[in-house]
């Protein structure tokens, strides 16, 4: 199943994870929504979720590996209308979870649609390298330059001249990517 990627403005909005408090995905998640801004309740034992810790709920995130939980949430998540995301079960869910490269600004999400999560892990760690606290600077600057060009250069007017110059603020900068596979992918 090809999932639509997109991002989500989580500002002030109610989501829920449900996992363990060692659950490493649980964790992940549940920081990742409050670094962007939502409002989290994490259940760490979902013996005790109750149908109305999630039916206000703008997301859902739920990590165990349990069926009946998956399918319950399911179908509160089609009674309420709330996105779900079942981590490792994508029939239950609404949303896949991408794995996220980010430097400064920048976020890079990389998707498999669930065939191969090992390789989106491997690219997003190498992007993740790739993208230093040089790279973070750098966007910085270019988004501090943008916010200067737009001060001076205001309006419709100015649109083309501003992109203009933020192509040319741009000029220079490139990415090398190489992928080498597993000798029994290229075997006869």
């Amino acid at each position: 199943m090809a999932f639509f990627p997109v991002s989500l403005n989580l500002v002030g909005r109610r989501c829920v994870v449900i996992g363990a408090a060692n659950d490493r995905e649980a964790i992940e998640k549940e920081a990742s929504l409050r670094e962007s801004g939502a409002d989290v309740r994490w259940i760490q034992d979902p013996s005790v979720l109750r149908d109305e810790d999630v039916t206000d709920a703008y997301f859902v995130i739920s990590c165990p590996l349990d069926d009946a939980l998956s399918a319950r949430l399911r179908s509160l998540a089609d009674e309420h209308k709330f996105l779900l995301c079942c981590i490792d079960q994508p029939k239950y869910g609404f949303v896949a979870m991408a794995a996220i490269a980010k430097a400064g600004p920048v976020r890079i999400a990389i998707a498999t649609s669930g065939l191969a999560p090992r390789v989106g892990k491997i690219l997003k760690a190498r992007l993740q390298a790739a993208m230093d606290a040089r790279f973070a600077r750098f966007v910085e600057r270019l988004g501090e330059m943008k916010v200067k060009m737009q001060r001076e250069k205001p309006g419709p007017a100015h649109a083309d001249e501003r992109r203009s110059a933020m192509i040319e603020a741009a000029r220079g900068f490139d990415a090398d990517v190489r992928f080498t596979y597993p000798p029994w992918f290229d075997a006869p």
